[in-house]
């Protein structure tokens, strides 16, 4: 059962860093541009946070530990750092739209 909740939630991250990634691309205006790439690495970061938590579900050994735990580690650093970029880019995403549909 919670082997299915994590694969939920690592597919829905997929997803997610699929969709803002492909916002990028498709955005002409530079902050917002900025604004959709560090909300993908936030999706990218739980995808190996999610990722990591769900192989220590899956195979409890010592190794799977070591590797798991630097996964989990480097997701959370990545989702953290990032959400704070993209929060700041955010503030300023708006003014841009509203600025840019004349």
């Amino acid at each position: 059962m919670i082997n299915a909740l994590f694969v939920v939630l690592i597919v829905l991250s997929f997803v997610l860093y699929f969709y803002f990634k492909t916002k990028q691309f498709r955005s002409d205006l530079p902050i917002a541009k900025r604004w959709y790439a560090n909300r993908s690495l936030v999706a990218l970061g739980s995808l190996l946070f999610f990722f990591g938590i769900n192989q220590i579900t899956l195979f409890p050994s010592t190794l799977t530990y070591v590797i798991s735990g630097v996964l989990i580690l480097i997701g959370l650093y990545t989702m953290v750092y990032y959400f704070r970029v993209a929060k700041h880019y955010g503030q300023f995403v708006e003014e841009e739209f509203r600025l840019n549909k004349k």
